[in-house]
């Protein structure tokens, strides 16, 4: 349940990024954007998925342990997601934005 949420609170920043670029904007600029559109869904995904898990992380019983992992799991990834992600995206659209200059000889993009 939760890499599911995590896993679609990443793809709604790249797609959102890749729609930018797609429309002319600036890289850099696009992942701003999107990062700072998109952090309201993604707050509003987890925090409702928290809240819900709340009363069966305080509850003793068999299910409690679980709660409390996907509630941690949560947290944790709302700011991996917000930093590591943007991070990344950048770094593998800057490696192919030079091999496609190594192999074109020409920029394709502004840098």
């Amino acid at each position: 349940m939760m890499v599911g949420i995590v896993v679609s609170n990443s793809i709604l920043i790249v797609e959102f990024t890749h729609r930018l670029v797609e429309e002319g904007m600036d890289i850099y600029k696009a992942v701003q954007h999107a990062v700072r559109v998109r952090l309201r869904p993604i707050l509003m995904t987890s925090l409702a998925t928290v809240m819900g898990l709340i009363p069966m992380a305080i509850e003793p019983g068999a299910n409690a342990p679980l709660a409390r992992s996907i509630i941690g799991g949560l947290v944790a990834s709302v700011v991996l997601t917000v930093f590591i992600v943007p991070s990344a995206f950048l770094i593998i659209h800057r490696r192919r934005h030079r091999k496609q200059v190594s192999n074109d000889g020409q920029p394709a993009g502004s840098y």
